[in-house]
């Protein structure tokens, strides 16, 4: 393909999302001086849509340049147009990057089906991405956005920003400088009830849709859908299996987020699911994952089983913790990595607990202070430092994941993981859940 095609012909002939054998990244990337301003678009403005908008805009090297959502309403695309009123408005990010010369770095925020489609012919205009969790919807998508942000050198960033907060830099810091010394397992737990709708099946009927809301574009690769008013848009597409990825999709990139920065792991070598049969279009409401990684420089064994629970109430089985002091309780959410010398608990979004063996209150510890994840990410892309979620780490974060959204569909079947070759040889019948099929006409031409 030539050079000289324009966006438009480019994201036609290739593909809704792919441009994966589309123009080099360098045709459209801006080299950017220490004193140009990254010139910024954002893809859903709504919900955390907003706040990742407004935490990128915060750094002063940040012109907000267009701003796309498929809701014209006042939380959606109506607040963000009167706060950055200089920035072109869209509700088709298609139109968007083929008008995006002015853009040097796109935040995509929308619901998790639409990340890669939207992310991946962005990169490939040479466009730095910053992407909410979970990175993508499948498997298989995770990795061909690694892949795209290493062939097309961009900048990228996951929107898993606790990691950037002083509690999981600090338990990150407390497992590197040996505090409980090698890790021999680990525990994380979300036991809270989400408020999207989990394990029901899809209602009947439509409802009209709202004037402000173009609801074909919001379905976008997913299957259509009839309208149904406060069940998908704007929020409780969560619980649906065609739009979100479940209460593990949810938080595990954000729980599992310190275990694995702090352990350097990277894919499991299996893993093994316990969860209620699925209902056709929803998740369900608890699972178990058990998942065996190699070993590493942290860890006390060849092996360690991490192992994810999520259930209203439930925490891990009281035998985890019973060498804690009896007068503490873990937290709702979190983790609790048990080493040879002691035992660590990091909440979420809370200071970690350090309990050395044998002592009978808790370990003082050294605060590690927060960096600002946004402008990081904004900062890197202008040259300044790197990033620390980037998605060569954000990738195989989210593959571990997502491998665990497979794993609920079998219960109590093992899967062998081959990450090189991204099969389940042991279980073929699962592969097919690695990824998944397009909307007719939005088909990405990395399938």
């Amino acid at each position: 393909m030539s050079g000289h095609i324009s966006r438009r012909q480019a994201i036609k002939t290739l593909g809704i999302a792919g441009a994966a054998a589309a123009l080099p990244a360098v045709s459209y990337s801006r080299v950017l001086g220490a004193n140009d301003r990254l010139r910024v678009a954002s893809v859903g403005t709504g919900g955390k849509g907003w706040s990742d908008l407004v935490g990128v805009a915060a750094s002063p090297a940040v012109q907000v340049t267009a701003l796309c959502d498929i809701d014209s309403s006042e939380k959606h695309l109506g607040r963000a147009a009167t706060k950055y009123p200089n920035a072109k408005t869209y509700a088709d990010w298609r139109k968007l990057l083929d008008n995006a010369d002015s853009v040097d770095g796109v935040i995509v925020s929308t619901p998790d089906f639409m990340h890669a489609p939207v992310s991946l012919p962005a990169m490939q205009l040479g466009k730095h991405v910053f992407c909410q969790k979970p990175l993508t919807h499948t498997v298989f998508e995770s990795r061909q956005m690694n892949k795209a942000a290493k062939r097309n050198k961009v900048v990228t960033q996951m929107g898993n920003q606790i990691q950037s907060h002083t509690a999981y830099r600090t338990a990150v810091a407390l497992v590197h400088a040996g505090k409980i010394g090698k890790v021999k397992e680990v525990h994380s737990w979300q036991a809270g009830t989400p408020s999207w709708p989990r394990n029901i099946e899809r209602p009947a009927g439509s409802d009209p849709v709202p004037k402000t809301v173009a609801w074909d574009l919001w379905q976008g690769v997913a299957p259509q859908r009839p309208y149904k008013s406060g069940l998908y848009h704007a929020f409780n597409w969560r619980g649906w299996q065609d739009y979100g990825t479940g209460q593990l999709g949810d938080f595990g990139c954000h729980i599992l987020d310190p275990v694995f920065k702090s352990l350097e792991l990277t894919a499991p070598l299996e893993l093994t699911a316990d969860a209620p049969p699925l209902k056709s279009d929803t998740w369900t409401e608890s699972a178990t994952v058990r998942y065996v990684f190699p070993g590493t420089k942290y860890t006390s064994g060849d092996t360690l089983n991490v192992t994810w629970y999520d259930a209203a109430g439930v925490r891990p089985p009281a035998e985890v913790t019973a060498h804690l002091p009896k007068s503490y309780s873990l937290p709702n959410a979190g983790s609790v990595l048990i080493g040879e010398k002691g035992t660590l608990i990091i909440p979420h979004v809370a200071m970690p607990k350090l309990f050395l063996s044998g002592a009978d209150t808790e370990a003082p510890i050294e605060e590690v202070a927060s960096v600002d994840h946004y402008v990081q990410w904004a900062d890197a892309a202008r040259g300044e430092g790197e990033p620390t979620s980037a998605f060569d780490y954000s990738g195989p974060l989210t593959e571990t994941v997502l491998l665990g959204t497979v794993g609920i569909r079998f219960p109590r079947q093992t899967l062998k993981w081959n990450a090189q070759e991204m099969t389940i040889p042991n279980f073929s019948e699962a592969e097919p859940w690695l990824t998944k099929s397009y909307a007719k006409g939005w088909e990405p031409a990395w399938i």
